[in-house]
């Protein structure tokens, strides 16, 4: 029951997410895809940008600040390694990056979060 709510909290903060984005001038290619690796929670254009993004959504704004880590931030850039080329033809800049959400806070856009 409690994986369940999770699960849910999680695709309530990838549709804001998404939604922000949008506000934002992106252009939302693809949800959760998932790869052998592990899954991308959003992926966006914006111009000659493709964005390959995390996303994480706590209860409490200052539970964002230990959301996202080395670990983590490592398996998306190896589900991004395996499809990046499915989304970006060659003239793109791409990367990967992080926005954290919570309820009452300013979302928090980490941008190019993983340099390898």
């Amino acid at each position: 029951m409690k994986r369940q709510f999770a699960e849910r909290q999680g695709r309530v903060g990838e549709a804001r997410a998404a939604l922000w984005l949008q506000m934002q001038g992106w252009r939302i290619l693809d949800r959760r895809r998932k790869t052998p690796v592990g899954e991308i929670d959003l992926i966006c254009r914006r111009r000659n940008v493709v964005a390959f993004v995390e996303v994480k959504w706590r209860k409490a704004a200052a539970e964002l600040d230990h959301a996202i880590d080395e670990y983590r931030l490592g398996r998306v850039a190896a589900a991004v390694e395996s499809v990046a080329h499915e989304y970006a033809d060659g003239g793109e800049d791409i990367r990967i990056d992080v926005l954290l959400l919570a309820p009452g806070s300013f979302p928090r856009h980490i941008v190019n979060a993983w340099q390898p």
